[in-house]
């Protein structure tokens, strides 16, 4: 066999150091999120209020693109307008936004943890269907905690959430990079 690298065998490695390396960014900025949730929240605010300004716009060009009829393509404008002066209007004022969605995400929470309930009693026969019940009871908690705060768990709930969510992410992809390392040594 000859030793040297292929190609195919090279790009793996390097595609694999790559990942590791975002592996390590994505702990750190998880780290700092929970560090400073504000600011964590801040970006996430601004990050939807970019995500409803490019989804007007898509909506805005497909009403006059598309075929539709006359009240058809009405609706679509006001659709467009409605998403395009929201997503400005959480650029324009974040920390308002940020409120906003910390309700949205306790409301959301409230409703999904009453469905873990419901669910539970429907499927509580099963094996570990506890779980379920103790997931819906751990969610209504959250709702509640975000809710019974509101508006100042606006400073802490998103960006908390979604620091933690980022520093599990690149745990699990440093995981997955480095047993894909152990297999490449192999070769």
């Amino acid at each position: 066999m000859s030793n040297t690298a292929n190609p195919v065998s090279t790009l793996a490695h390097s595609t694999v150091n790559w990942s590791i390396f975002l592996s390590i960014l994505l702990i750190l900025a998880g780290f700092f999120t929970l560090l400073l949730p504000f600011f964590g929240g801040i970006g996430v605010a601004i990050f939807v209020g970019w995500a409803l300004i490019v989804s007007g716009i898509t909506h805005l060009v497909f009403a006059w693109k598309s075929h539709a009829s006359t009240g058809g393509r009405i609706w679509e404008v006001l659709v467009g307008l409605a998403y395009l002066f929201t997503g400005i209007y959480i650029l324009l004022h974040p920390v308002a936004g940020l409120a906003s969605l910390t309700l949205l995400l306790a409301i959301y929470l409230f409703f999904e943890g009453i469905f873990e309930v419901i669910a539970f009693f429907q499927i509580r026969s099963r094996q570990g269907a506890v779980w379920l019940l103790f997931d819906g009871i751990v969610t209504l908690i959250l709702a509640w905690m975000i809710w019974g705060h509101w508006p100042s768990s606006s400073v802490w709930a998103i960006g908390t959430l979604v620091g933690i969510s980022m520093l599990f992410s690149g745990f699990s992809r440093l995981m997955l990079s480095l047993g894909a390392k152990r297999v490449l040594k192999a070769f």
